[in-house]
């Protein structure tokens, strides 16, 4: 694998530079540069206007409405998208349920679905965990009841990310009690606006409402909502979960945060000194650093092989969810010792544009400080969700090493 970019490559990436550019708007540049609060609007908005550029899914076959870019543009995207400060896309919608509809869903529902995906029209939640069902997910107890041409939906699902925007949800549900647990579960699409769905917020501990548990009381949903075989769920939510854990690798957003890093250790004084220049300091920016390129050396490799060999990802993909999340979560950290004592207050009016820091206190206050601690929290999840550290060092060792 030759890791320098060609000159093709290099021009690509000033297309997509300019792409940006001319076209994020100014409002969500500065929300997203300053940490403030984005809210459902922005993100349709900005996934209009990549849409009608075509743009809307670059990460998808041509055949499917996507660009079919290669691996090497595919993450040139992604990366500049971070760095000029453009919110990322649904990931439950175009990374993760999409490839699940190429794959395995019937072509009404492909010709339905995915259109409405990509120019934005649906917003698309995931229903995977439940109370005493989150790693060991297949002891799922959601049920779903066929009666005729509809299915009855009863049960709970619980840490669902954003569903308060969200159009649709797609659940694994137990639709068989019989075999293996892994044996009964079906993947299906349910209507978030159908009778029967209540949905409850979980306030985070950075005070975000961020997550949901959602209840699901005698739903009716059509049986043609049923993606694939009935009882075959269990192989489609692996499928899914194998794209999620790729994508949290996040290089992008993590060489920006490293980025944003190194510019608060400039200007951060110690002992007379900005904080760049004390060693040890230097060498723990240094160390998640050279981490950072390893696991973007992995991460193009793992996706180079399944694109030329044409086959699906597989287990290594947990090696880039451990170390991608890891990464995130040690950036967070190093961002608030560097601010120091500046980064203890969590305001969560200062989430919002128009927030003014009190006189008295301005000068401890720099524009995107107040959200970093806030910011920190959120991110002790990322060794959880998409299945925890734990899990996937059972995957690596069960199915890599053979242990």
């Amino acid at each position: 694998m030759d890791l320098k970019y060609t000159p093709e490559e290099e021009a690509f990436r000033a297309q997509v530079r300019a792409f940006f550019e001319a076209e994020l708007p100014a409002d969500i540049r500065d929300r997203m540069r300053l940490g403030k609060r984005i809210r459902k609007d922005d993100l349709i908005r900005w996934q209009q206007i990549l849409n009608r550029h075509g743009w809307g899914a670059v990460m998808w076959p041509q055949r499917f409405g996507g660009n079919g870019w290669n691996v090497i543009q595919q993450h040139i995207f992604e990366e500049e998208r971070a760095d000029i400060g453009a919110p990322p896309q649904n990931a439950f919608s175009l990374r993760m349920l999409a490839p699940v509809l190429m794959t395995f869903a019937n072509s009404a529902q492909q010709e339905y679905f995915l259109p409405r995906i990509i120019s934005g029209e649906d917003w698309w939640c995931q229903g995977y965990s439940e109370p005493g069902s989150g790693s060991d997910l297949a002891s799922l107890r959601t049920s779903a009841v066929r009666q005729g041409d509809r299915y009855l939906v009863n049960g709970q699902k619980t840490w669902n990310t954003l569903g308060q925007y969200a159009d649709w949800i797609f659940c694994l549900v137990r639709t068989s009690t019989e075999g293996r647990p892994q044996q009964g579960i079906s993947f299906l699409l349910i209507d978030m606006k159908s009778p029967g769905i209540t949905l409850r917020p979980i306030t985070m501990l950075d005070g975000e409402h961020e997550i949901n548990e959602i209840w699901f009381d005698n739903v009716q949903v059509p049986v043609q909502n049923l993606v694939g075989d009935e009882n075959k769920g269990w192989t489609y939510a692996k499928f899914l979960l194998t794209h999620e854990r790729t994508n949290n690798a996040g290089i992008g957003s993590c060489k920006r945060a490293l980025k944003r890093l190194k510019e608060i250790a400039g200007e951060q004084i110690a002992y007379g000194r900005p904080l760049i220049e004390d060693s040890r300091f230097r060498d723990r920016i240094a160390r998640v650093e050279l981490e950072l390129m390893a696991l973007e050396i992995t991460n193009l490799r793992v996706l180079s092989a399944t694109a030329n060999e044409s086959r699906t990802l597989g287990p290594e993909v947990s090696v880039l969810k451990i170390k991608g999340s890891e990464i995130q979560q040690t950036l967070a950290e190093l961002q608030m010792h560097a601010l120091g004592p500046d980064a203890l207050p969590y305001l969560r009016e200062a989430l919002e544009m128009d927030w003014v820091a009190d006189p008295t206190f301005a000068g401890h206050y720099r524009p995107y400080a107040p959200p970093l601690s806030g910011q920190y929290f959120n991110l002790r999840k990322t060794t959880i969700y998409a299945g925890s550290t734990e899990i996937q060092k059972n995957i690596i060792s069960q199915l890599i090493l053979g242990l």
